[in-house]
């Protein structure tokens, strides 16, 4: 998945599982033995379960060791305990069990789906607890994992639309944690060892810095124990201490990189909100209109409806637990990079100064609730939303008050919190492909 695709997913994910009645579960919350924030939610109808176990040990926490996040994470489950990655993969099927790991810029996770038979379960519980604690990073499968790290990165070049967002990030945090892409690059993945990965293991993956998330068909007494077997073998470690704050750009800039293709790829925007920020619902409401609702966002209208300059044109904000990045995307024939790009950044420029319309903005409204309730239909997704409510530290009922918070949003909230957010002279600029010159 692009970093893009996993952008707009960090963005518009607010999903939650049905009921009968469309009513948001409660979130149930408290802190294991071990130290780990626990989240549970209750769901009826199948035997099923979800669990997602997040850790604040993604890119962010790479250091100088650029990628040493993404490899960590990515080698958890080729071997634990006694276990090589074909016995891991053979227990899990046996059950019936899946098993996935990830990474991002703030965070890594481990997740699991399996039925709730005590017997299966058992068995799946026990092989995620070894594959947390006890993760063999064995030297030949390191050297494997690395190899095809850096081979990524090497086709990675080869993609202009990976190479203008890795430029982005670089151009809008400079030397910030955020800045680097989660996979590294090849001078900083070329020389890290198997000790590196065990000793970020052991600083990071620890029950102090760990959230279990359980969505399921079982009792608060076995979310209770299921948390406290998953941490068990952790030691409890203490949590990393928060990021510094990325220092705001003083000036606009451009940076223009030529590449072989017949489309220019362009990114434009400037550092927007972080997950808790008080304008998050006027911001998300906002840019829903001004370039979150596909065809008929204003980006998109002016871009490619009106004058048919780029397939495709959006926008969003990137919440993280520091500021993320508010960013405009579009590609473009090379000849009119330069004149969608113009169209684009103007189209922002008039809605910082002036905001919605009011028709506009009841119509982004009913979208937004009305999509709500259509996404309500898995635990999977209301686990990665319980797991986000959970790793910002939102409340509780944030999930249940979602439309309340959107539905009171006004005009007057939007043209506030974007003046005080976009400020259109501060916006930096990449292009990447053949128009970039």
């Amino acid at each position: 998945m692009s970093v893009k695709h996993v952008c707009q997913c960090l963005v518009f994910l607010f999903v939650l599982i049905s009921a009968p009645v469309h009513a948001v579960p409660e979130i149930q919350h408290w802190v294991s033995a071990q130290g780990g924030r626990v989240y549970f939610v209750r769901t009826e109808g199948l035997p099923l379960l979800d669990v997602k176990i997040v850790f604040d040990a993604g890119s962010a926490r790479d250091g100088e060791k650029f990628g040493l996040a993404a490899l960590t994470s990515g080698m958890l489950d080729t071997g634990a305990g006694d276990w090589d990655a074909d016995a891991i993969a053979q227990r899990l099927e046996n059950v019936g069990a899946s098993l996935s790991t990830g990474v991002s810029r703030d965070s890594a996770w481990l997740s699991l789906r399996s039925l709730t038979h005590p017997e299966k379960l058992a068995v799946v519980l026990e092989t995620a607890r070894e594959i947390l604690a006890h993760p063999r990073f064995d030297q030949k499968d390191f050297e494997r994992e690395k190899n095809r790290t850096l081979l990524a990165i090497k086709q990675r070049g080869e993609e202009p639309d990976e190479l203008v967002e890795i430029a982005f990030f670089q151009a809008l945090y400079g030397d910030h944690p955020y800045a680097h892409p989660q996979e590294g690059f090849t001078e900083t993945v070329t020389p890290l060892t198997r000790e590196d990965l065990v000793d970020f293991h052991k600083r990071f993956y620890v029950a102090s810095n760990a959230i279990v998330v359980i969505v399921g068909e079982v009792t608060r007494a076995d979310a209770e124990s299921i948390a406290e077997k998953l941490l068990s073998g952790l030691e409890k470690g203490t949590a990393p201490p928060a990021l510094p704050s990325p220092t705001p750009v003083k000036a606009a800039g451009v940076i223009k990189q030529q590449f072989p293709s017949e489309q220019t790829h362009v990114r434009a925007g400037i550092l927007g909100l972080a997950a808790n920020d008080p304008d998050y619902f006027p911001l998300y409401v906002g840019n829903h209109i001004l370039g979150g609702s596909g065809l008929v966002s204003r980006i998109s209208e002016e871009v490619r409806e009106k004058r048919g300059l780029s397939y495709s044109a959006y926008s969003y904000f990137m919440p993280l637990r520091e500021v993320g990045p508010f960013e405009m995307g579009l590609q473009t024939r090379n000849d009119k990079a330069e004149v969608a790009l113009r169209v684009a950044l103007d189209t922002i420029k008039n809605f910082v100064a002036n905001g919605p319309t009011d028709k506009e903005l009841e119509a982004a409204k009913k979208n937004i609730v009305g999509g709500f309730v259509l996404r309500l239909d898995s635990n999977r997704k209301l686990t990665e939303q319980v797991a986000a409510v959970a790793f910002y530290n939102r409340p509780l009922d944030y999930l249940a008050k979602f439309t309340e918070k959107v539905q009171a949003v006004t005009r007057e909230d939007i043209k506030r919190a974007f003046r005080s957010r976009i400020d259109p002279d501060k916006i930096q600029t990449v292009l990447v492909g053949g128009g970039a010159r």
